[in-house]
């Protein structure tokens, strides 16, 4: 590890799918040296009005209002685009929320009845809790619904399962036997969302969607003409070599670059730790992330 950023873009709380509440994430954030932090639950901005609020009450951190929209592009339908300096309260970005939500939910109560055709028991009580929370229901949600039943425990140990992320990749991804999709929002409604609240709209994790760099070229090009205004470049998984193409083809186009090491909770396998991604000595192009701080 070089250079350790003292911006971290995104992070998650128990508004989706974080380990803590949104209070406890700007804490650790600010305990972990970050300067500048961006709270980006998965299409909910339940979190941001109270770390907002935790962050006034801290010397040296500055919040900004983000979210992590989860959003369909073709044949891939869990492309995530994160908005920046969006107005939170806006009613308008509300709404659409929350009939993004209601798809993403339906989507989830497929995967509950995929599970249960395969032969899964499913712990519908923590979704339902979550759900009158007005919390999202993502896929660690069904996951940890099965994987935590204890009628699943002989399963669970001749398949070899160690944690409720692994069910996940055996059978919540894309090709996997329980995935079902969503229906909405493209990227394009991503993006138009989050200009409406006053946002700019970057491309998370680009290598998370598209392994081979010709095709993340061609992608960011299309979504540049769609109106996107950056990508994350630095990223905790991302190599060398990675990064440095992203900030080429970001430059080529104009667009912001940004980075995080899309923390989710001390105890996360992968996603643990602030400021867990490298520069590679190259300078982030954050423009009105940084400026509307």
């Amino acid at each position: 590890m070089g250079e350790r950023p003292t911006f971290d873009l995104q992070a998650h709380s128990t508004a989706s799918d974080g380990a803590l509440s949104a209070a406890e994430v700007v804490r650790a954030a600010h305990a972990a040296g970050v300067r500048l932090l961006s709270l980006t639950d998965h299409d909910s901005v339940a979190g941001v009005q109270e770390a907002l609020e935790t962050a006034a009450g801290l010397d040296g951190i500055e919040v900004v209002p983000g979210i992590e929209v989860s959003a369909i592009d073709g044949d891939r339908s869990d492309l995530h685009v994160c908005g920046y300096g969006i107005d939170h309260r806006s009613p308008p970005l509300l709404r659409v929320l929350e009939e993004w939500r209601a798809d993403r939910a339906g989507r989830g109560d497929r995967m509950v009845a995929a599970l249960r055709e395969l032969g899964w028991a499913v712990d519908e009580r923590p979704l339902a809790e979550r759900r009158a929370a007005g919390g999202t229901i993502g896929r660690p949600h069904v996951a940890a619904a099965a994987f935590d039943h204890p009628d699943n425990a002989a399963r669970v140990r001749s398949e070899g399962l160690a944690t409720a992320t692994d069910l996940l990749v055996a059978y919540l991804i894309p090709g996997a036997p329980a995935y079902r999709e969503r229906t909405r929002p493209t990227v394009a409604e991503a993006i138009e969302v989050i200009h409406a609240a006053g946002g700019v709209a970057v491309w998370a994790h680009p290598y998370w969607d598209i392994e081979d760099p010709a095709g993340v070229r061609e992608t960011l090009e299309r979504f540049a003409a769609l109106g996107l205004d950056g990508v994350e470049a630095f990223y905790v998984t991302f190599s060398a070599e990675q990064t440095r193409m992203l900030v080429a083809e970001a430059e080529r186009l104009g667009l912001l670059t940004t980075g995080s090491a899309d923390f989710h909770g001390p105890r996360h396998p992968s996603f643990s730790r602030f400021r867990a991604f490298d520069l590679h000595g190259l300078t982030p192009r954050l423009g009105p992330i940084a400026a509307g701080a």
